[in-house]
Parts: C-alpha cells; structure tokens; sequence
C-alpha cells in the first residue's frame, strides 16, 4: 500500500512538473492553408474612400489591414479576427479594408507610401494597422510591428485591440 502511495506521489510530481512546460507554448493556431485576402490589383485609396463613405452612413470606424497573402502573420490574424468574439466585434463597429503589400516592400510602392501616410512605418513590419473614424482621422497608427509576430499571439489579444478601438 505505502508503495502504490509513493508511485502515485511519484507521478503526481512528475505530470505536476510537465504541466508549466506544456502551459508556457504558445498557441498555435489551426491550420487551415492560406486564404486570398490581399487584393494585388485593387486601388487601395478607393477602397478606403469607399469604407470611409460606407462607415458614416453605419457609425463605425475603418480598419486598415495592411499586409499580403504571403505573409503568415497576416494569415493568423484573418483567422483570428474572423473567430468568435472578435467577427462580431469587427463586423459591428468597423468597415475593413486590406491593403496589399508585395513581399519586397520596395520603398518606391505606392502601398508602402500609403501606409506611411497613414502612420503605419510599414518597412517595421506586416500585418500593421490603422484605425481611421468615418471622416479619414487617424484615431490609431501601428507603429513598432505590434502585430508581426502574429503566429505566437492569441485571439485575445486581437479582441483586446478591437474593443479598445470600436468607439
């Protein structure tokens, strides 16, 4: 009897000892191989003007993704943003729009330049966003990459900055 109490002490330690490792990984989101969400041959200004017009009339705010479809971050964050809570925070207080932004970031694109414009130092990296009110005011500009490391953050975190910024 003592030595079954001692093995399953024994165990209890050890299972007791994997469960910090195993609570300190990083979520790791499904994977669900990569969406088109990145327009190369959209006109981005158009489609913020568009999202400006469509958030007045809603009383909502726009959202600018800048980012590609070969870039993985992006990837998660779509997936994250798409993902209960956070669809019905997106959907009822912003209008989004993606800007693409080719793999090279040439300093010469015209995106590039537009998220500069914007505030976003996109050369910092992608996903990087921007919350403009319905009148084309920057109420947020990333600035130090806050979103680039996507595929270590949580949903949460996602939810965390749609609420801060829904108005």
């Amino acid at each position: 009897m003592f030595s079954k109490l001692i093995a399953g002490m024994f165990g209890l330690v050890l299972l007791g000892g994997a469960l910090p490792s195993v609570a300190q990984v990083a979520p790791v989101p499904p994977v669900y191989g990569r969406r088109h969400i990145y327009s190369e041959t959209a006109n981005p200004k158009a489609d913020i003007a568009a999202a400006l017009k469509q958030a007045r009339l809603e009383h909502k705010r726009v959202l600018l993704d800048f980012g590609g479809d070969w870039c993985g971050d992006c990837q998660v964050l779509d997936i994250y943003m798409h993902r209960e809570p956070n669809q019905t925070l997106l959907t009822k207080n912003f209008v989004l729009v993606h800007v693409f932004i080719d793999a090279m970031m040439a300093q010469d694109d015209k995106n590039i330049q537009l998220g500069a414009a914007y505030g976003v130092p996109i050369t910092k990296g992608v996903p990087a966003l921007a919350v403009l009110n319905p009148y084309g005011k920057i109420l947020y500009s990333q600035k130090t990459g806050e979103f680039e490391d996507m595929r270590h953050m949580d949903p949460q975190s996602v939810n965390e900055f749609l609420t801060r910024w829904k108005g």
